[in-house]
């Protein structure tokens, strides 16, 4: 049962489809821009909708020499600080400079005349965006070869120099945590739709619990399977994507966050938390994982994982119930964003458990 409604994600997800009426652009004005504003760029242009993701409506943009992608904020009422795609552009930008594997930024519209919102183009990456957490179409050796490469990418990321690619304003170093709680309860209360206990007691007894930073970096803030293309035939990341809530920040954040497969409900379509024998299945442990990750960064171990779990959570929960306010409004980028609803008490409740084995009374 689990399988099939993963195997129905990546369906729902993958490809593009016609654009969707409430995001319908004047393909006319934007060629004329894109013949202006990137380089090499020429038309005829068609232009599709990426059917993943929920938040900034993606497009593919087809000519006969090349194709784009383009992202843009969604038309109508959002919360405030959200869906900042310019933000996306400045670290996608700065980090190819690093020769991170991001693609490759061609140009930031701030005229809401060309298309009604803020947009950017960059380059269309092809390769392979997977699903499904427990990799079933591959064998031991590539779920080896696939997680040491997410692995590696992320702490790759984490130790990128960002002042020296042009970051160093990209957010505000010190009290990450504290910052990011206030920020998701907000969030959270402006989308709120019904009560959930658990909700509101992670709101009193995280704040008073965040661990100070120990350092600071460039974060992703959502980096997981299906936020990267892995490369066509290798497995290595070709391109991370979807950069909306990075910022500077605590990298343990980022780094347990993805640890979230290894203990996320079962149901929940990233997890792998119900594979009996993970050495079998070829995918590592938590154990193995952070052994990896704190090599590859100089670090010496990681402290209890019960907190970073119970954020988390709290935090995706927060997300979701952010999507769900925004399907009230009539804003949501993702016409199968209604079934965030339910999802919101499980991870709520899976927080507080996780907040318990940390102390929380």
């Amino acid at each position: 049962m689990a399988e099939a409604a993963v195997q129905s994600a990546q369906d729902l997800n993958s490809g593009t489809k016609p654009v969707d009426e409430r995001h319908l652009i004047d393909e006319a004005k934007l060629l004329a821009w894109l013949e202006a504003n990137v380089e090499g760029f020429q038309g005829p242009l068609e232009v599709r909708q990426f059917k993943g993701g929920q938040s900034n409506p993606t497009y593919q943009l087809v000519t006969p020499a090349k194709r784009y992608v383009l992202r843009r904020k969604p038309p109508g009422k959002l919360l405030p600080s959200a869906h900042a795609v310019d933000r996306e552009f400045k670290v996608i930008s700065g980090l190819g400079k690093a020769n991170f594997p991001v693609a490759k930024a061609y140009a930031l519209c701030v005229d809401d005349d060309v298309i009604g919102t803020m947009f950017y183009v960059m380059d269309n990456v092809e390769g392979r965006i997977l699903w499904d957490g427990m990799l079933p179409d591959y064998t031991p050796a590539q779920r080896t070869e696939i997680y040491n490469a997410e692995i590696d990418t992320l702490a790759a990321l984490h130790n990128v120099d960002y002042e020296a690619v042009g970051l160093g304003d990209y957010g505000k170093p010190g009290n990450y945590f504290s910052r990011q709680i206030s920020r998701w309860t907000k969030q959270y209360q402006m989308s709120e739709t019904s009560k959930i206990e658990a909700m509101d007691r992670l709101i009193e007894w995280l704040p008073t619990t965040a661990p100070e930073d120990d350092r600071t970096s460039i974060v992703h803030g959502d980096y997981r399977l299906d936020n990267m293309i892995l490369d066509a035939t290798e497995n290595r990341v070709a391109a991370v994507l979807d950069w909306e809530l990075s910022t500077l920040g605590n990298p343990l954040a980022d780094f347990t966050y993805f640890l979230m497969s290894w203990v996320m409900p079962s149901e929940e379509r990233a997890s792998i938390s119900n594979i009996d024998n993970l050495e079998a299945y070829g995918i590592p442990t938590i154990e193995e994982a952070v052994e990896r990750y704190c090599k590859a960064t100089g670090r010496d171990g990681l402290p209890a994982l019960d907190w970073y779990f119970a954020y988390n959570l709290f935090r995706l929960a927060g997300i979701c119930q952010g999507i769900v306010g925004r399907v009230r409004d009539g804003t949501a980028a993702s016409s199968h964003a209604a079934a965030m609803e339910a999802r919101v008490p499980n991870l709520a409740n899976a927080a507080w458990t996780f907040a318990q084995k940390a102390g929380a009374k």
